[in-house]
């Protein structure tokens, strides 16, 4: 793996391509991102815990270890939104002045219930803190969210310690063209079904209907890792939960130190 950024690996910037159903162009996307997060920020995690697929506290906070997170790490959680990665972060690291949650969304982060904790309003390609602040760097599920994938993974290189560690969770749409119809499905029209009638805002059923769409339109595992290796992490590898047909991973790595 590689220690230092490398210009000339495969570096990936859109995480997928403009989705025009949503939105005109890629310079709207992130305010009509923005909008409809802060918009749903009141239902999310009523609505999280139907789509579930594995990924509920107990992987999360699986997933947090096998990246390395522990006691007395300091770490900055990265598309924070609600806190359901950073609510894990402070069990393992047992102090919640250690962790810090950074996010676009206050809407989001206003519905997060994490006592102790630094909520920072912010953008993964521009993280408001100083070089080598933290020991580890989290993100649940935002991947698909960030403009520019190579511009945050530099972001996030820049401001871990040497040594410090990374763990993106993320999911990835399925390989076989059977589960991957049966997951469309289930998230593109039971899910925002199901949200449309237990949600307090109209616009939860489109969140759902879109995060669909970003899962089937995301650059495939090989350009995340490629583009995080671009930055200058090492150990670059990809953790897969095979209970959860497969569709649930960590990206994890390391700076060099």
């Amino acid at each position: 793996m590689k220690n230092a950024p490398d210009s000339s690996a495969h570096a990936v910037h859109a995480p997928h391509p403009p989705l025009t159903g949503y939105y005109a162009t890629e310079q709207e996307r992130r305010g009509y991102v923005g909008k409809l997060f802060d918009r749903t920020a009141s239902d999310y995690d009523r609505i999280d815990r139907l789509l579930a697929l594995g990924s509920g506290p107990w992987y999360r906070n699986q997933a947090l270890q096998r990246g390395g997170l522990k006691p007395g790490m300091r770490i900055v959680d990265i598309g924070v939104g609600t806190g359901l990665v950073a609510r894990e972060a402070v069990k393992l690291v047992g102090d919640p002045a250690l962790v810090v949650g950074v996010d676009p969304s206050a809407g989001m982060m206003a519905c997060a219930n994490l006592p102790g904790v630094q909520l920072i309003e912010g953008r993964a390609e521009a993280i408001p803190f100083p070089d080598a602040s933290f020991d580890f760097l989290s993100m649940g599920y935002a991947l698909r969210h960030i403009g520019d994938l190579s511009a945050a993974f530099s972001e996030f290189h820049r401001v871990l310690k040497p040594g410090g560690r990374l763990c993106l969770l993320e999911i990835t749409k399925p390989e076989r063209a059977l589960s991957q119809a049966l997951l469309k499905v289930y998230m593109r029209g039971v899910v925002p079904v199901l949200a449309r009638l237990i949600g307090s805002s109209a616009e939860s059923a489109k969140l759902w209907r879109y995060y669909w769409d970003t899962i089937e339109a995301c650059v495939p595992p090989s350009g995340v890792i490629d583009t995080l290796e671009a930055a200058g992490f090492a150990g670059v590898n990809r953790h897969i939960e095979s209970r959860a047909l497969s569709i649930l991973g960590e990206y994890q790595a390391v700076k060099p130190g």
